[in-house]
């Protein structure tokens, strides 16, 4: 799936075959559905964060996901956050409001 930090994976199906495949690492990721942004997300461990925001309603709609492993996933994820929300009007995505 992916090897390199610091480097997205490709968008990948979110089902429960790719959630598997996902390492245990600190990283960033995003969730989608229909071409837009549901949840963007960084923890210690993102498989396991991955599997946790699994069963929330509104996160069971996204279709794909990606993510970037990275130590530094906390401002990733909040660059990747501000980034939204300036292309947005200051909007956070569906799954984050």
């Amino acid at each position: 799936m992916l090897n390199n930090e610091n480097a997205w994976s490709e968008w990948l199906d979110f089902n429960g075959d790719t959630i598997s495949k996902i390492p245990q690492s600190a990283g960033v990721y995003m969730m989608h559905a229909s071409m837009k942004i549901l949840f963007i997300g960084g923890a210690e461990n993102i498989k396991i964060s991955i599997q946790d925001k699994e069963e929330e309603q509104c996160i069971s709609k996204a279709t794909r996901i990606r993510y970037m492993q990275t130590p530094s996933y906390e401002k990733v994820a909040e660059d990747l956050i501000k980034d939204y929300q300036d292309r947005h009007e200051g909007k956070l995505p569906q799954c984050m409001q």
